[in-house]
Order: structure tokens, then C-alpha cells, then sequence
């Protein structure tokens, strides 16, 4: 019998553990498959890690893991990885906005050999500020003009990978971990289930707009250089108009030696403008040099305080 191992990232979901449980153990128990649980808790505040607990001690198939502090969902998303020993892999949400249901047609599919991952993704997202929507959708059309590697717009970590995949993934330790890129960046065939949006069973989600921003910014500088080509031209530019000022200003003087330029107010405004370029184009490239510098010091991705 194959084993299925299910990836749960938890922050701050006491109320949403045990719904999930029961709600996946439900399908699941229809399946001819064996079941293996790792809920991943990210350094929750509340009761998340004695709901854990709870269920280790009621079902065998379930495991967890507890970090020292928050390291984000990347980083639990990471540890399940790590954790899973089944023949096939699937990650979802706590929240069960990923729905249960779809897990038997999922591994139908992967057992057929002509996929090596099946993922879900939302054809709209129904109950969500429209504010977050529109910034999702501009990402989504942005990253795909800028980078090399697919990202699915809509497409949701909820998926299920062969073992050959997960493998993969789990040769990238990269300390910057945008998944959704990684999971396309790895390649192996990949078929997509569409679905409407699902409101979460139970809590609020922790993600803020902000937070869900320097994510995307995250995804743009791991799978694009072109803030960097940005900052190059940028520079160009305005060196080539600065020399065409110059010359200007170099001609109009010998055309007419009696000729003086006013102007101070508008000379101090064209400084303070490309002061402001050449920060924004050195912020670019420091962007960059910072994830250099967090990647060599080699630091771990997650510290585990307890395991079961």
C-alpha cells in the first residue's frame, strides 16, 4: 500500500487543527492508501501545539513539528518536506480552504504515471478584499514579463507530488524560499484542478497586505534579474540626458557668451532627482546582495524544538 504524506503548515490554528483532521481523515479513510499527518507548528501563540499533541495521541499517523520561534510558512512548508516519508506528497492548509475532496482524484492521477503533480488553483477569489485581488492579479501579470520560470496565476500550494519531485525540491536549500516558483522551477509534468474560492472554516488569516507584498517582492527578486536591468538602464539613461545637457549648456554658451542660466530652484529639484535614482537603483542591487549575504552564512532555514 502506498504511503500519502500530508504536509499541514499551522500558525495560530487551534481551532482550524482538529476541523481539518476530521475533515481529511474522512476522505482519506475511503482511499486505499496509508496516511501520514506532519503538522508544522510555527511558533504558534496559542493552543495549536497541544491540539497537536492531542491528536499524536489519538492517531499514530499523525506527527508534528514545533519551532523554537516563527520562521514562516515557507520555512514549515520546508519541514514537512524534510519530515515526509510517503511515496506521494501532498501539502495543504490548515483552513481547508483546500478542499479534501479533490485528494482522491489527485493521487488517481498521479498513479497513472503521466503526471508527476497535480495542483489546484482558484478561478476567483470570491469573499476577499478586492484591494488584495487586484494586487494578486498585477503580480501574478507582472512576474510572468519579467522572469523565466511559469508562475500559475491562482495556483495554490495544495498539491500533490510524486517522490521524484519532492526530491527535487528538496535539493534547492536555498535560505529564500519562494515556492510557487520552486515548484515550477523544478519542472516534471504538472496538471492544474480548478476551483472556486473556499472561506476559511475557522480564525483569520495572519497574512496582511503588506506582508503578502514583500512575498511578492520576494518571488520577483528569486526568479528575476530584472530589477537589476532596471537599475543598469535606469542609470543609462539618465547619464546619456545628463551629457546632452552638458552639451547643451556648453553650446548655447558659445552661441551667446552674454547668456546666463537661472534657475537654482530647478537645478536643486534635477540633483535631488537622481540622487533619488541612484539610491533606488543601489537599494535594487543591495536587494540582491543581502539574499548573497544570507545565503552564505549557511544559517538554518528552521530550528525544531520538539518532534513527533
Amino acid at each position: 500500500m502506498d504511503k500519502l504524506s500530508i504536509i499541514v503548515p499551522c500558525y495560530n490554528e487551534e481551532e482550524s487543527i482538529p476541523l481539518f483532521y476530521d475533515a481529511v481523515q474522512k476522505v482519506v479513510s475511503k482511499m486505499t492508501i496509508e496516511p501520514e499527518y506532519w503538522f508544522v507548528n510555527d511558533g504558534s501563540h496559542d493552543n495549536s501545539l497541544k491540539e497537536m499533541r492531542a491528536l499524536h495521541e489519538k492517531d499514530s499517523h499523525v506527527h508534528y513539528i514545533s519551532f523554537s520561534r516563527n520562521f514562516g510558512k515557507e520555512a514549515g512548508l520546508l519541514a514537512g518536506l524534510d519530515a515526509a516519508t510517503g511515496d506521494y506528497v501532498v501539502v495543504m492548509d490548515v483552513d481547508l480552504q483546500d478542499p479534501p475532496e479533490f485528494l482522491p482524484q489527485m493521487y488517481q492521477e498521479l498513479q497513472s504515471g503521466e503526471y508527476d503533480c497535480i495542483g489546484t488553483r482558484r478561478v476567483d477569489r470570491t469573499g476577499e478584499a478586492k484591494v488584495k485581488s487586484f494586487l494578486s492579479d498585477m503580480f501574478y501579470k507582472f512576474i510572468n514579463k519579467i522572469s523565466n520560470t511559469e508562475i500559475v496565476p491562482g495556483a495554490r500550494d495544495f498539491r500533490m507530488m510524486t517522490r521524484q519531485m519532492v526530491d527535487a525540491v528538496l535539493s534547492m536549500r536555498e535560505y529564500s524560499r519562494f515556492s510557487k516558483g520552486i515548484f515550477s522551477w523544478v519542472g516534471f509534468k504538472t496538471k492544474y484542478l480548478d476551483y472556486h474560492n473556499v472561506e476559511r472554516v475557522a480564525g483569520e488569516s495572519d497574512w496582511t497586505t503588506w506582508q503578502l507584498f514583500k512575498y511578492a517582492l520576494d518571488g520577483i527578486s528569486d526568479f528575476s534579474q530584472a530589477p537589476l536591468s532596471l537599475a543598469v538602464w535606469t542609470g543609462s539613461i539618465t547619464s546619456a540626458i545628463s551629457v546632452l545637457g552638458i552639451l547643451f549648456i556648453i553650446i548655447r554658451k558659445i552661441v551667446s557668451p552674454m547668456s546666463s542660466i537661472f534657475g537654482w530652484a530647478s537645478m536643486v529639484s534635477i540633483i535631488l532627482f537622481l540622487g533619488g535614482i541612484q539610491l533606488l537603483c543601489i537599494g535594487i542591487v543591495g536587494k540582491y546582495i543581502g539574499r548573497i549575504y544570507l545565503q552564505v552564512k549557511h544559517r538554518p532555514i528552521y530550528i525544531v524544538k520538539e518532534k513527533k
